[in-house]
């Protein structure tokens, strides 16, 4: 199948961990004899509107968008409602009637829904969604947009188009997709699409920098949270577990990455003195890739304001390294059963402070456990999350349809 895969965030000049699945996927795509074109914004106003390049052999266009990362919020949402505008006006040209034999789009962002009906139009194909929040819903329960507003209203509309032009909307897991049929008053066609990951593990090359030496470490056991440093996550959470981790002299937390909360995170380890912590801005995929390889528990947290039950894409990067998770969650999740009876990681309900210290000291003590709990997120992964099946039943959807 010729198949288009649109997403507002790519590689190579994004760690964030959608950019990293949909890169994936296209490869496992290729792999599997299919032909992947990625339709995705680029930000240089001094380039062309549409730039055609490849990245590990995947075909991507790159329509000029302003920014949508890491700016005001006002800003962000006015270009994030031009992104289907500008995606059409930029690549139109290039689609006929048999350019494309299926779609795959990935939300956030919520503004893509535009520009998949037209190219479903012109070329006669089907459409998949791969939902992973419900957005603007989980805004709403973190208390940064208030339910009724008109700004919800406008979000609302865009969040229904986006759902309308899927001829089905795969969730993460089976709560999301209670919540979702309960919350949306249309009916929409849907679907178990888990997180999924290569099942490949990365070793650093020769060249690969010496985290331990970059931060002036020995034999710490190091805590490491990659990925969005935003509301979503609650980060002051993972900051008090770091606090009171101050008790363990061979203990480190790193946080690496980008968002609304990088400014929380570095005044709190002012604020309380955390030596036990440090923070990197983003870097590049592979020195990602070389950092999981040279650290020992991963790290998560979700917002305990959350209704909708997420499965944190970085997980899968922790369970390739063989990585043991350590995490909080909101209450209900189903994500920690699944974990926790796989043994797979130590997970607690975001809040109960004590669990979560009880968790990481567990961790931080009996080298054993960590591997062993490392080994299992490997076989779990094997067994939900990887990247093949989750290809083949896209394809499989678009083709029978």
């Amino acid at each position: 199948m010729r198949l288009a895969l649109i997403i507002d965030d790519y590689l190579p000049h994004s760690t964030r961990v959608g950019a990293k699945m949909m890169h994936e996927l296209a490869l496992e795509l290729i792999e599997q004899g299919h032909t992947v074109t990625v339709i995705t914004p680029h930000f240089e106003k001094g380039l062309p509107t549409l730039i055609e390049d490849s990245h590990d052999g995947v075909a991507v266009w790159r329509f000029l968008s302003g920014q949508i990362k890491d700016v005001p919020k006002v800003k962000r949402a006015i270009n994030e409602t031009l992104l289907s505008h500008r995606a059409w006006y930029a690549i139109q040209g290039k689609v006929d009637k048999n350019t494309f034999d299926g779609i795959v789009y990935y939300s956030p962002s919520i503004f893509f829904g535009s520009l998949v009906g037209k190219l479903k139009k012109r070329c006669q194909c089907e459409s998949y969604l791969i939902l992973r929040d419900f957005f603007p819903q989980w805004a709403i329960d973190s208390g940064l947009m208030r339910e009724g507003s008109l700004i919800e209203r406008y979000f609302r509309f865009f969040e229904s188009v986006c759902y309308r032009k899927a001829d089905i909307i795969g969730v993460m897991s089976e709560k999301n997709l209670e919540i979702f049929n309960s919350n949306t008053k249309i009916k929409y066609p849907t679907a178990i699409l888990r997180n999924w990951a290569n099942l490949s593990p990365h070793y650093p090359s020769n060249k690969a920098s010496n985290l331990r030496e970059l931060l002036g470490l020995q034999d710490e056991v190091i805590y490491f949270y990659g990925g969005n440093i935003g509301h979503a996550q609650d980060m002051s959470n993972l900051m008090r577990l770091a606090k009171r981790m101050k008790c363990f002299d061979k203990a480190h937390f790193l946080f690496l990455g980008q968002g609304d909360e990088v400014k929380l995170v570095n005044d709190l380890i002012e604020r309380w003195e955390l030596t036990n912590c440090s923070y990197l801005p983003s870097v590049s995929q592979s020195d990602f890739k070389d950092i999981l390889a040279q650290v020992d528990v991963g790290l998560f947290s979700l917002s305990a304001q959350h209704t909708a039950h997420n499965f944190p894409g970085k997980l899968l990067g922790y369970m390739v390294q063989s990585l043991p998770i350590l995490g909080s969650v909101n209450k209900g999740n189903d994500l920690m059963d699944l974990v926790n009876t796989n043994h797979a990681g130590l997970i607690s309900v975001n809040g109960e402070d004590d669990a979560f210290f009880e968790n990481a000291s567990n961790l931080q003590n009996d080298i054993d456990l960590r591997k062993r709990i490392g080994i299992s997120g490997y076989k779990l992964l094997e067994k939900e999350f990887a990247v093949g099946n989750i290809s083949s039943s896209i394809v499989d959807y678009l083709n029978n349809d």
